[in-house]
């Protein structure tokens, strides 16, 4: 064995997770994309983020069903049992897929809500193709420009808390082969310390952390997963010094004019507060801000009744 654990890689099928919804294939820009539905009503489309896979909704799918909504989680590109094709992480084509998902599940327009990638998924989608969305909720997640802005602004510094340093894994994707490999060593043990890291304190003792873990690490494990998930964050990164980052950027200026919520935990290292109160100047409505006290970067896992209460809350108005 040559000191080595074994290498395990699971078959996409396994994230095709049984629970009080149904799972399905929708061909959207070009691509395959497994979603798990639950419900009737208004449609309201789950995004999740980086080491996650539709999974990452569980709590939500039900409760948000039971409150009258069609309620559909997507594995995005790249992740869990949707295609995984080696280009298409830049923000056009994820905004395209989404957008493509929409019109696909036939409806006219769809609530985003997002977890950290996903956040600000829907925040691009919502200015980008603003006739497809009727709102958006950003989960431990800040508006694409924002963040950029942020970055920026704190690069330089040395103070041990600014959200450069606080996405130092970003800058850490951008080299070739070794962030796959630090993602996936010991069957995917990066996703579990990289959770415990971003998590509030509470959650990390209880049996549900345990079982996240679990899926979100044999997810990570599927083929082409950890690479297509790095690629995002590769772009993001590259695309600061090309063109097409330029226009990104001109585009990303139009500003959002649905309802917007976001949603963040008090005690989340990797989405400063700061960065969040920059969002609003890219929205034409106030733009109203939940902390949960004692969460980390997962609100929807971490404190599911209050996030599914505020979701419940603002999607009713």
């Amino acid at each position: 064995m040559n000191g080595t654990s074994t290498i395990v890689r699971p078959d996409p099928s396994t994230v095709r997770l049984d629970g009080p919804w149904v799972h399905r294939d929708v061909h959207a820009n070009g691509i395959r994309l497994h979603v798990a539905e639950a419900g009737e009503g208004p449609l309201v489309l789950l995004l999740h983020g980086f080491t996650g896979f539709w999974w990452s909704w569980r709590h939500q799918l039900g409760a948000l069903a039971d409150a009258g909504y069609r309620t559909v989680a997507v594995d995005l590109r790249g992740y869990g049992d949707s295609d995984k094709p080696p280009r298409g992480y830049d923000g056009w084509t994820l905004a395209g897929d989404v957008g493509g998902l929409i019109k696909a599940l036939g409806e006219p327009r769809a609530h985003l809500v997002g977890h950290a990638w996903g956040g600000m998924l829907a925040w691009t989608v919502a200015a980008l193709h603003p006739r497809l969305v009727r709102s958006v909720t950003s989960i431990a997640a800040a508006h694409p420009m924002a963040l950029r802005r942020e970055m920026r602004r704190t690069v330089l510094h040395r103070k041990a808390t600014n959200q450069a340093r606080a996405l130092g894994h970003v800058f850490r994707a951008q080299v070739p082969i070794a962030p796959e490999r630090w993602l996936t060593r010991d069957n995917a043990a990066t996703v579990e310390e990289l959770t415990r890291r971003w998590s509030g304190p509470q959650w990390t003792e209880t049996p549900d952390f345990v079982a996240a873990v679990e899926r979100h690490r044999s997810a990570m494990m599927v083929r082409g997963v950890a690479h297509s998930a790095l690629e995002y964050y590769r772009w993001a990164g590259r695309s600061q010094l090309r063109g097409e980052g330029r226009r990104f950027a001109e585009a990303m200026q139009r500003k959002v004019t649905v309802p917007v919520l976001q949603l963040a935990g008090a005690v989340d290292p990797c989405v400063l507060p700061r960065t969040l109160a920059e969002s609003p100047a890219w929205a034409t409505r106030p733009v109203r801000t939940t902390t949960f006290d004692g969460v980390g970067h997962f609100p929807q896992q971490e404190a599911p009744v209050a996030t599914n209460r505020a979701l419940v809350a603002f999607l009713a108005r």
